[in-house]
């Protein structure tokens, strides 16, 4: 049996705000049948980002692990440096406990889930 990751689902409060968060740091288009309860990001006419309102979310306390963050999506930019600023203008946070800075930077969406940048690997280096 072979299956296809069609997308990847966060519980979060706030469907709508969490989808305008990654709408704009990804600059995927919302899905037209987004709601307060459900809200999706497309790629084309497939949905790969959504975000569902759980009434009584408790959002990750990464690193501590009280409340695990189960997932995390990891992203490409181009630079990392660049990329931090413009998260966090966006609204994710930078928590001190940075595992691999060197290599990757870990931040906070606004609904807390963890998600990680790291350089894009370029052809030929």
């Amino acid at each position: 049996m072979r299956m296809k990751l069609t997308a990847v689902n966060l519980d979060c409060a706030d469907p709508l705000a969490l989808a305008d968060f990654y709408a704009r740091a990804t600059g995927l288009p919302p899905h037209e049948g987004s709601d307060a309860d459900f809200a999706a990001l497309v790629d084309g006419d497939r949905p790969v980002l959504g975000f569902q309102r759980v009434a009584d979310h408790r959002p990750p306390t990464w690193p501590d692990g009280d409340v695990p963050a189960q997932l995390h999506l990891d992203f490409d930019v181009d630079d990392l440096d660049e990329a931090v600023a413009g998260l966090t203008a966006l609204g994710a946070t930078l928590p001190a406990a940075q595992p691999r800075p060197d290599r990757w930077r870990v931040l906070l969406d606004p609904a807390g889930h963890p998600f990680c940048v790291s350089p894009r690997k370029r052809r030929g280096r």
